[in-house]
């Protein structure tokens, strides 16, 4: 399931400095605006302590996680959406992604100039970001608007639908909201919105990029995007970029835990990260536990059994039987699956079954 989470801000704030940490890909990092030209690509691991708990109850030969792309898009600038700065190359960089990570200076460091050259200003930073890409949703609206509106009176059914959508989402984007703001009656009107792809219907992650000392408990600046993006209905978290660098560059499990006890963090931000970025795609994972391997599987949230079953294999899925479900909790307390079927805690489940996350899952097939 190839998804992708769009790294995006303005120069300077820390975007490639966070991608080198969540990717084994070393994008460059530089004091300087559009460092990054190309779009970085990093395929990131999905951390799952679940994947390691039942590998030593089963003893696979190979644990094989999930995995999520990340990628790192060229600074933003304001007038970007005009073609400022390659803008427009870095909007259509943007688009092609499922979800957006909006990295957000918090933090005072007279060696890094922020764009502008202005005083930190992580309200903003956010704000220029917001109403690049809102201008660049009225650019696509407006050049549908006019056409559909044509083929709605002519009598179109499909186009009357199209126009409702394209007129509440021009409404809001006017006021300076973003269109993920705005929410539809029917199914009708939820497809045309969907096939619209604009830029600021996507899920975002506001990243507050701070130092070392507010890794922990952030900081009065960090604490405005937070307040900001619950207004929002967002998720917004807390990371020190450089920091998790210095950890990305121990070698050690040990080295790095002591360095997180040192800072007071159960977990890497790294990690945090990682986890908030998938569920941010509305995704979960179900699990195979076997001899050969203990491996986690991609789905979207309010799947049912056929349709997991056909991530594994198509056949699967079209020849769908039954599945075998265990729950996670179950598996560790019981420890092998002959013992859950003696203890009758072995779910047998039809094709209504809507799989949960942490699931582990065997499919009956026939084709």
């Amino acid at each position: 399931m190839a998804l992708k989470c769009g790294i995006v801000g303005l120069p300077n704030v820390g975007k490639s400095t966070l991608f080198n940490c969540l990717s084994s890909a070393k994008a460059q990092a530089a004091n300087f605006p559009f460092c990054t030209i190309e779009p970085n690509l990093g395929v990131i691991t999905v951390p799952d302590e679940r994947l390691t708990k039942l590998a030593e109850i089963v003893h696979p030969g190979r644990i094989v996680p999930a995995t999520c792309e990340i990628v790192d898009i060229a600074g933003l600038v304001k007038g970007a959406s005009k073609g400022e700065g390659l803008g427009n190359k870095f909007l259509g960089n943007i688009r092609e992604c499922d979800a957006i990570i909006h990295v957000i200076r918090c933090f005072d460091d007279d060696n890094v100039v922020r764009e502008g050259g202005m005083a930190v200003d992580p309200i903003a930073d956010k704000e220029i970001i917001d109403t690049e890409l809102q201008l660049k949703d009225l650019e696509t609206i407006e050049g549908q608007l006019a056409k559909t509106e044509k083929a709605a009176s002519a009598g179109n059914k499909d186009a009357k639908v199209l126009v409702t959508v394209l007129k509440a989402y021009k409404e809001a984007l006017d006021q300076g909201k973003n269109a993920r703001s705005v929410t539809f009656d029917t199914n009708e009107e939820e497809k045309a919105a969907h096939d619209l792809f604009l830029l600021t219907t996507k899920p975002v992650l506001y990243v507050c990029n701070v130092d070392e000392v507010s890794a922990k408990t952030g900081n009065e600046y960090s604490k405005k995007i937070e307040e900001m993006a619950q207004a929002e209905g967002a998720e917004a978290m807390v990371i020190a970029a450089k920091t998790e660098e210095d950890i990305a560059s121990l070698e050690s499990y040990e080295d790095k835990k002591l360095f997180l006890d040192e800072l007071g963090l159960e977990e890497s931000g790294v990690n945090r990260l990682i986890k908030k970025a998938y569920s941010l795609l509305n995704l979960q994972t179900f699990i195979t536990a076997g001899e050969m391997e203990v491996k986690a599987w991609t789905f979207h949230k309010g799947w049912k059994a056929p349709q997991c079953a056909g991530v594994i294999h198509t056949d699967f899925e079209k020849g769908f039987i039954r599945a075998e479900v265990i729950k996670y909790e179950d598996y560790l307390h019981y420890g092998s699956e002959a013992a859950i079927r003696e203890a009758g805690k072995l779910g047998i489940e039809g094709k209504d079954y809507v799989v949960q996350d942490g699931d582990i899952m065997h499919f009956r097939f026939n084709v």
